[in-house]
This record gives structure tokens, C-alpha cells and sequence, in this order.
């Protein structure tokens, strides 16, 4: 078990064996680790922080070569090629796991109104339930190490700003094309596209679609607010995103190195959603110095009625979505 008295000892025998230059050393072990994200994205901050909190864990131990802005693929190939054993770690949208793996409990943390807001998830993020569907991830020969709120998520139109709950019916609205999300906006009216992320500002730029529901983070990474001008507060769930390791990789690993991967996973928790707070309280501001409205919602509480059956249908889809309801509610 990794322990900080391990973890002291490690350290001592580390200073000790770099003293002793005929003292043979383990080499440092090469990961890659790739995502989606745009470099000041809350996407980023996570794999930066996990790659800085396993470094002071474990100096040396390994070297986390980190490959945003989708050099790999997007978060779906990027999933699919961890699961494959072609790439060590990802981190990817949490709604695209149970996609991918068949496993729905990660669909959890994205029920509409259900998370209410950064520190709400970060108490979330600390329970037994949250482990739990993590654990779940194995079977699919995944080892879940993180899962953190990267930017809670709004509407942005461009045609003229959305303010009542009637504004949204009929319009075309980018979507991922997962079975949650497509019953959470036909709920609310709209007309769901399901989209790629790399797709959505030409696709708005063009008029394919008239609005995205998204992240401040994501406005400024990929400079949506150059095509979009309207930009709606719902804050209707958060974006989770999810650090995964191949599980043939982390059980290579001893004990020891186990134990700092799952420690330097939940330091990277904490970081980004510190990040990702910040960050989309700020970048409000810089979206108005960029020309874009924000506009609050009126009568927000239709919303919620129109979608609150979903928290229940989906409940019955997993044990583990029904305790993770309850701990949130709780």
C-alpha cells in the first residue's frame, strides 16, 4: 500500500542510491498521455497536474509525455486506443465511457441539475460512490484515476440570445451523440446534432447548426465566441472528464507505483477544479471584452421539470447511478 511513510522511505533511499553512483537505478517508465483539449483548457490542467503530482510522489519514476489539442485522436479514439493497449492513458469525457465500454455509471455525474456546482463535485469526488465507478471501469480493462468537472456547461446561440425556455424549441443545437444527452435536449425542445468536438465552430460558423450547449473553457480554447455571440447561463450540468490508465499497464506496475498513480489522480482533482472555477468565473469577463452577451435564463425552474424524470429513468439503468444519486442528493 502507498502510504506517506512509504513514500518517505522511498525518498531516503532515493537520496542514498543518487549518492551511491555504482548503485544501479530502475529505469524511468515512459507513458503516454493524450487528450482533446486545447492547452488552457481545464482538460489540460488535468493531465499536467497528474503528470506534477506523480513526479513529486515518485521523482523520477516516470516520464508522462502529455499529447493535447486531439494529436491523437479525439476523446473517443483516444478511449478506444487505451482499451486497446496502443496508448497508456487518456482522458476523456466522462459521457463517452459508457459509450465505449457499455458501462453506464459514469452517465452519473452529468444528470441534469443534479451536480449544483464546483464544490459540489468536489465533495462528490471524495465518496465512496465516486471509487466505486471508477471500479467499474476494470472489467472494460480500464483503471479509473480521476474524474473532475472541467467547466460547467451553458447555451450558446448565434442568431440572437436565448432567454426564456420557449427560445429553445426547434433550434438546431450541436449535441454528443449519446443516448443522455440526445433525451436531455429533446426534453428541453431543441433539435439535437450530434457533432464532433472539432466540428462545432465551422458547423456554427456555416449555420449547419444555430446553437452548443458548452463550457466558458471550451468558448475560449476553440475561440467559439468568434462565431457564436449569445451566450445563455443554465449551468444545467457539469462537464465531467475522466483520466483512465490500460489496466494491463497499471498492473505492471508494483504496489508502490500503484499507490502513487491513484494518489497523484486525486491531487489532480483538486487542482483542476480550483482551474476550471476560476477559470469560468474569469473568462466571463473576457468573453464580454471579446463582444459576447451573457444572459441569464428566465424561469430555469421549467427546465429542471421538463428534465427531471431523466434522473430517474437513468437510475434504473445501473446500481451504481441510483447510490450515486442519493450520495448527491445527500
Amino acid at each position: 500500500m502507498f502510504t506517506r511513510r512509504n513514500m518517505l522511505k522511498t525518498g531516503l533511499a532515493a537520496g542514498v542510491a543518487l549518492s551511491m553512483p555504482w548503485v544501479a537505478r530502475a529505469a524511468t517508465r515512459t507513458l503516454r498521455f493524450a487528450h482533446a483539449a486545447n492547452e488552457i483548457h481545464p482538460g489540460h490542467k488535468i493531465a499536467t497536474s497528474f503528470a506534477e503530482a506523480l513526479e513529486k510522489l515518485v521523482p523520477g519514476a516516470f516520464d508522462i509525455q502529455i499529447f493535447p489539442n486531439r494529436q491523437l485522436g479525439d476523446d473517443k479514439q483516444n478511449l478506444e486506443s487505451v482499451m486497446a493497449g496502443t496508448l497508456d492513458i487518456c482522458n476523456a469525457s466522462g459521457v463517452q465511457f459508457p459509450l465505449v465500454t457499455g458501462r453506464p455509471a459514469l452517465d452519473a455525474y452529468q444528470l441534469p441539475f443534479l451536480i449544483r456546482d464546483y464544490d459540489h463535485f468536489a465533495e462528490i469526488s471524495k465518496t465512496e460512490i465516486a471509487q466505486k465507478i471508477h471500479d467499474d471501469l476494470e472489467p472494460a480493462g480500464l483503471i479509473g484515476l480521476a474524474t473532475a468537472d472541467i467547466g460547467q456547461r451553458h447555451f450558446l446561440s448565434v442568431a440572437s440570445p436565448v432567454t426564456s425556455i420557449d427560445q429553445f424549441v426547434g433550434l438546431k443545437t450541436r449535441i454528443v451523440p449519446v443516448p443522455l444527452h440526445k433525451a436531455i435536449w429533446e426534453a428541453v425542445g431543441v433539435s439535437p446534432v450530434g457533432l464532433p468536438y472539432g466540428e462545432v465552430y465551422g458547423a456554427l460558423e456555416t449555420k449547419v447548426i444555430d446553437a452548443v450547449e458548452i463550457n466558458v473553457s471550451s468558448m475560449l480554447g476553440e475561440n467559439l465566441w468568434e462565431v457564436g455571440k449569445h451566450f445563455t447561463l443554465t449551468g444545467h450540468y457539469p462537464w465531467h472528464s475522466t483520466t483512465a490508465i490500460a489496466k494491463s499497464v497499471f498492473d505492471s506496475l508494483d504496489a508502490d507505483m500503484q499507490g502513487a498513480m491513484r494518489e497523484a489522480g486525486r491531487e489532480s482533482v483538486v487542482a483542476t477544479l480550483a482551474y476550471a472555477k476560476e477559470q469560468d468565473l474569469t473568462g466571463r469577463d473576457e468573453l464580454k471584452k471579446k463582444g459576447v452577451e451573457i444572459v441569464t435564463l428566465e424561469g430555469l425552474d421549467k427546465v429542471r421539470e421538463k428534465v427531471s424524470p431523466i434522473v430517474g429513468q437513468w437510475s434504473e439503468k445501473s446500481p451504481l447511478i441510483a447510490e450515486f444519486v442519493a450520495a448527491a442528493r445527500a
